[in-house]
């Protein structure tokens, strides 16, 4: 069915706007109900072969309407991410807003590359970004460009700090400084940018997860005596596993000194610059030469829509522009620019659309009281698991992650690693709460990352009683 070759276009027009009232009315009762649904729906080994199926177009059209209850079979088997009590990985609880921002962005499926396909888009990405940037307290050299997430971000902004730092033909010297709290996507984008695996220290983070400046200062110092070219320190705002921010003010002033790119990577935290009480959680930021931030995190975005953003936009153009001799015009620049210089994509949608969509309708003051709830689910369950017995905070809330475990009297290390892991495969069975473990010093501990604004405190409270429950019983 398709109304570009229909003899009755009208016809299939009004089937597919059927089809939209149907995905719209399946989404609303999920949103209805979301408290009610399985956390999770696993895919089971008896599944496999129909859902493979399922995937193989036919010869001849099939219904529409048979195909969307396909589609539904197939997205039900899901870890339920936006449940207000999904609290694992960096949960995504995306707003309805970002949904419906999504949608009318494909429904004019604009090409965001450059002006002359998508000005109105790319307009709105320039301004946003500029937007963005300040409240992050970069300057107005600052500039930037929507990407697909945190994983992209890191990447670009490596291969500037390579091209700014680095002398051409001493790429194999080349040395990049993380914790051992650093995000995988790190390593990574390394990794593609032909960096080797002796060409990253991974130093030790410092009691409270953090990266230690002493420790760096020590390592960039061992290089340079060794005839290495130290380029790049990547902080974190926000670590994956505790919530942790590096000392960005310290780390800075040594990048400073060693001429080195400081990257903080942000995808997570940087967020908590537009919330309105726990802001100064981020400072330093503005210190950075580059920052990674995903809106699909912490400001309830849908999937796929993350950015970079630099101190001196010229410094994209200098890795990625390929029209150079027309991008490198200033007085032309200051317009609309062509987006597909300042990063590594040629096709590109607008991703900025709807997170633009999202804070035109919410306003910025109610954006940041949905970050704020985060931080206080958090902070109420620490102090609701304090006053029960068995139980060690193993990294305070910071963030608004929590790690603790549940460690009985009497019981080994070993057994009380195999106790945690238990109690988060039932927590999942009985649907209480989607906490999965972490390793933090050798240990097994429970993680919880509650940023869904649905949930409310005294649900957290409820949450933890049952947790507290269900480990006794075990």
């Amino acid at each position: 069915m398709d109304p570009y070759t229909s003899p009755n276009p009208r016809a299939e027009l009004d089937a597919i706007l059927s089809s939209i009232q149907t995905i719209a009315e399946r989404y609303t009762n999920m949103m209805l109900n979301m408290d009610t649904e399985a956390l999770v729906k696993v895919t089971q080994p008896a599944d496999i072969p129909s859902l493979s199926a399922l995937a193989i177009p036919f010869s001849a059209p099939q219904d529409i309407d048979q195909v969307l209850r396909e589609a539904f079979e197939i997205f039900d088997h899901r870890l339920r991410t936006n449940h207000p009590r999904f609290f694992s990985f960096i949960p995504s609880p995306a707003s309805p807003l970002s949904f419906l921002g999504d949608s009318l962005t494909s429904s004019f499926n604009t090409f965001a590359g450059c002006k002359l396909e998508g000005a109105g888009p790319s307009a709105i990405e320039k301004s946003l970004i500029e937007w963005l940037a300040e409240r992050v307290g970069l300057p107005d050299t600052a500039g930037g460009v929507f990407v697909s997430g945190g994983s992209m971000a890191n990447l670009t902004a490596i291969a500037v700090a390579r091209d700014q730092i680095v002398p051409c033909g001493k790429e194999a010297l080349g040395v990049a400084y993380v914790t051992d709290q650093t995000h995988s996507s790190v390593a990574k984008a390394l990794r593609i940018l032909g960096f080797r695996g002796h060409q990253i220290w991974r130093l030790p983070a410092d009691e409270k997860f953090r990266m230690d400046p002493q420790t760096l200062q020590r390592a960039i110092h061992e290089d340079r005596e060794a005839g290495r070219v130290p380029f790049v320190v990547i902080a974190t705002c926000g670590t994956t596993n505790t919530g942790s921010v590096d000392p960005l003010s310290d780390i800075s002033s040594i990048c400073r000194k060693e001429r080195l790119w400081m990257h903080v990577d942000g995808a997570y935290g940087a967020s908590a610059s537009l919330s309105a009480s726990h802001r100064h959680m981020v400072s330093g930021l503005e210190l950075a030469d580059s920052i990674s931030w995903d809106a699909h995190k912490w400001l309830f975005q849908t999937y796929g829509c993350g950015l970079i953003l630099v101190r001196d936009k010229k410094h994209l153009l200098d890795s990625f522009a390929t029209d150079a001799e027309y991008m490198r015009d200033i007085t032309e620049e200051q317009d609309v620019p062509n987006f597909w210089n300042y990063g590594i994509e040629l096709t590109k949608p607008a991703r900025a659309m709807k997170l633009w969509f999202t804070m035109r309708v919410l306003g910025v003051d109610t954006l940041g009281r949905m970050i704020d709830q985060g931080f206080h689910l958090a902070e109420r369950a620490e102090q609701e698991l304090r006053k029960r017995r068995d139980w060690e905070i193993t990294s305070p809330a910071c963030m608004a992650i929590l790690t603790f475990r549940f460690a009985p009297s009497g019981k080994s290390e070993r057994g009380m690693d195999a106790l945690n892991v238990a109690l988060s495969k039932r927590l999942l069975e009985e649907n209480v709460a989607g906490i999965l473990t972490t390793e933090l010093r050798g240990r097994v501990v429970l993680r919880i990352c509650p940023i869904n604004p649905r949930l409310s405190g005294e649900e957290m409270a409820d949450t933890i009683e049952r947790l507290d429950l269900i480990a006794h019983e075990l």
